[in-house]
């Protein structure tokens, strides 16, 4: 349904996050319609390539993604790990986040 040569990206954000790297990308179609693409990429040892998970992300779901994942995070947060300090891994050198 979507492929690179049909959509162009039209905005990108980068996470480092420890030995991986997170990618929210949004794609435009050639309908100017958007949508989104989040990408974990980390790297293997054995080998020095990347493993690549994508998931895309369609406008009619943004919504409930977003609800569904801040309800997920404020449920650890709150629930199950209250006392954990969350800006442990914040780094300084971080400034795409």
């Amino acid at each position: 349904m979507h492929n690179n040569h049909e959509n162009k990206e039209v905005f990108s954000k980068r996470v480092r996050a420890g030995k991986r790297t997170y990618f929210f990308d949004v794609k435009a179609t050639r309908g100017n319609d958007y949508y989104i693409t989040i990408t974990e990429s980390k790297k293997k040892f054995d080998d020095g390539n990347y493993v690549k998970h994508k998931i895309f992300l369609y406008k009619e779901d943004f919504n409930k993604f977003m609800d569904a994942f801040t309800e997920t995070v404020n449920h650890v947060k709150s629930e199950l790990m209250p006392e954990y300090d969350y800006e442990e891994f914040q780094r300084h050198d971080d400034e795409d986040e």
